[in-house]
């Protein structure tokens, strides 16, 4: 849906989700007021990506434009967001740094 032909009561956001190999951008129209958290719930993540279940989603840290959220179902949405989910990570950032100092790539 075009941002000009979206009903006065919607707001254009993105929520987006990243498996290593895989992304998707769900491109929503969701009711002013809507939560980031809502708005994960509203993009069905769970059937793009049937590796994670629903819990998955539900307890996902999420950010917005790489900002993380205290309280992601507090956060009321803007025109133009675009909501991260979160994912944990494979490994961790220090641990990566050390191993190639190493030479252990």
């Amino acid at each position: 849906m075009a941002p000009n032909d979206m009903p006065a009561s919607r707001i254009m956001i993105e929520v987006a989700y990243a498996e290593p190999h895989r992304q998707r951008v769900v491109a929503l129209a969701v009711a002013p007021g809507t939560s980031a958290r809502d708005a994960v719930r509203e993009a069905e993540l769970p059937s793009l990506f049937p590796e994670r279940d629903a819990a998955f989603f539900e307890r996902a840290p999420l950010g917005i434009f790489g900002q993380a959220l205290k309280a992601p179902d507090h956060r009321v949405l803007e025109q133009g967001d675009r909501v991260e989910v979160y994912r944990p990570l494979v490994v961790d950032p220090k641990q990566a740094r050390l191993a190639r100092a190493r030479g252990g790539d």
